[in-house]
């Protein structure tokens, strides 16, 4: 079993930056692919960023590809996601995701149904 934990998330204004981190539990976590996904209010959890278990491999949804980057420290357990020029669209709240599962199709880093573990999420809020 692996816990979770995001951290980073907090209060900024348009055009502002954070750096979201999340740390497992478990050594483990060097052999699993890694996600981050979103839910704003009124709305369902949203793919956002994924990156493979080497970090030689990411993935971005369209709205945040050139402003969002995903990275990982195997030794310290944990994966980044350093966000740039944020815009209020971004406010959610910003969950970690890890899978155990190896590459199976096209959709696999996507999909909320890859993912074995997620942590409890932390909150981003952009001011205009």
């Amino acid at each position: 079993q692996v816990q979770l934990v995001e951290s980073g998330g907090g209060l900024v204004q348009d055009g502002g930056s954070l750096r979201l981190s999340c740390v497992a539990s478990r050594p483990t976590f060097r052999f699993y692919n890694m996600g981050w996904f979103r839910q704003a209010p009124g709305k369902e959890r949203e793919f956002v960023a994924a990156i493979s278990w080497r970090g030689d491999s990411t993935y971005y949804t369209d709205s945040v590809n050139g402003r969002f980057t995903i990275s990982r420290d195997n030794a310290k357990n944990t994966v980044y996601l350093q966000q740039n020029n944020l815009k209020p669209e971004d406010t959610a709240v910003y969950f970690c995701a890890a899978t155990s599962r190896t590459y199976q199709s096209g959709t696999y880093y996507y999909s909320r149904d890859t993912y074995d573990y997620w942590g409890q999420g932390t909150q981003v809020t952009v001011s205009s």
